[in-house]
């Protein structure tokens, strides 16, 4: 029985900004590290709240510790995935507390599931839906 989220894994060309996106913009406290052989961290567990995660990966230090093949990112106008989602309580003020960090958000709206959402982008052009639950959302 599958029970929920565990983690979304992403790759990325610019983990620095990614850090700083993830632990800075949306607040999500590094978890723990993955250090290679040489020793330098390049795996990165963040906590999004009860035990479910984002994981990032420096793309050349995962191929160096596991092998394959450095492969060319896409510019973060087309995203890596299509979209992930954070639940999210007061909507609003985590949306004014984003843009005041000088990222872009869209409008908030309510979607088919009546859910009320925003939309933002990580660095490397990943969709992010912020939702709240509403009453009406068919979710519940």
């Amino acid at each position: 029985m599958i029970k929920k989220l565990a983690h979304t894994c992403l790759f990325t060309d610019q983990l620095d900004a990614m850090i700083a996106f993830y632990r800075d913009v949306l607040g999500f406290p590094v978890k723990f590290t993955m250090k290679n052989d040489d020793g330098f961290a390049f795996g990165y567990y963040f906590a999004c709240g009860e035990m479910t995660f984002v994981e990032i990966f420096d793309q050349r230090g995962a191929v160096k510790q596991w092998g394959g093949e450095v492969r060319a990112m896409r510019s973060n106008e087309e995203a890596h995935a299509r979209h992930f989602c954070f639940e999210v309580e007061g909507l609003e003020a985590e949306v004014a507390r984003i843009e005041s960090l000088g990222v872009k958000v869209r409008p908030i709206s309510v979607g088919m599931d009546h859910s009320k959402q925003a939309w933002i982008k990580d660095p490397d052009g990943n969709g992010i839906e912020l939702m709240e639950y509403t009453p009406r959302s068919l979710q519940w």
